[in-house]
């Protein structure tokens, strides 16, 4: 499902409990969320927001799942329809989504995903994408701390030894999630270095959304366990599942849990 990642959109609810996160450029230089759920489906998580063309790439590698999002521009729209998606949207499902009154627009649509889990019932079940979960392969190098940029988005992680995970930020901002706060936290994140191109499809101010290119194969660096490995990323096609691989050709497992993945240019 697609989240929405600027100030105003923060704390999230239910990003804590996704199995994947992907963190996708959008116009500009801002960041979205594509969160992915399948061992938990929450009863709130948001704020909803709309699709872009990455999210098309990334999500042919799952099969047939269900996408939430609040809405996209038509001609996104149009690829939506064509893809092995089930579209998920308020309209379509009124009962499972609801809007925060103490929030504004378009920051306040939060759905409940158990219940909108019984509703698309033609979702199929998550297929192999490709990631391996395992010990921590030999070697690597200390890495305390990463920051990379997603568009023009400074996303640092930063290795927590006490709660054995990494907590993530956006710009100056500690992720949080809940009416409490809870740092959001990843067992493994990874970089994954992607070619960025302009799609025709623009903003209201005339910026182009940005389609990150998650077919190919480019330099990756998994970050697990408080340390840094070299790797490279590839997927053949649109419904392959991507590797990652060592210098040595041997898959890197990723640390069991939660994943993100941070789409940087």
């Amino acid at each position: 499902m697609k989240i929405d990642n600027t100030t105003e959109a923060r704390p999230w609810d239910g990003v804590e409990f996704a199995d994947v996160v992907y963190v996708e450029p959008v116009e500009g230089g801002l960041t979205r969320l594509l969160a992915v759920f399948a061992s938990q489906l929450p009863g709130s998580v948001g704020p909803v927001r709309s699709a872009r063309e990455t999210d098309m790439g990334v999500l042919g590698a799952y099969g047939r799942p269900a996408l939430v999002f609040s809405g996209a521009a038509p001609p996104v729209m149009d690829e939506i329809v064509a893809a092995p998606l089930v579209p998920a949207v308020p309209r379509e499902f009124p009962a499972a989504f609801r809007r925060d009154d103490r929030r504004p627009a378009p920051v306040n649509v939060y759905v409940d995903l158990a219940d909108l889990r019984g509703r698309v019932p033609e979702a199929g079940p998550v297929q192999d994408i490709g990631l391996r979960f395992g010990p921590a392969p030999d070697g690597g190098a200390p890495a305390p701390e990463r920051t990379v940029r997603v568009g023009s988005t400074a996303v640092t992680v930063t290795w927590s030894a006490p709660d054995d995970a990494w907590t993530i930020a956006t710009g100056e901002e500690i992720a949080v999630a809940g009416p409490d706060r809870r740092p959001v936290r990843a067992d493994t994140v990874v970089v994954q270095r992607v070619g960025v191109v302009e799609s025709s499809v623009r903003d209201s101010a005339g910026s182009a959304s940005p389609i990150a290119l998650t077919v190919g194969a480019g330099d990756a660096e998994v970050l697990r366990d408080g340390r840094s490995f070299p790797a490279r990323w590839s997927r053949p096609a649109v419904g392959d599942p991507t590797r990652l691989t060592a210098p040595d050709g041997r898959e890197v497992p990723l640390h069991p849990g939660r994943t993100w993945v941070l789409l940087v240019a």
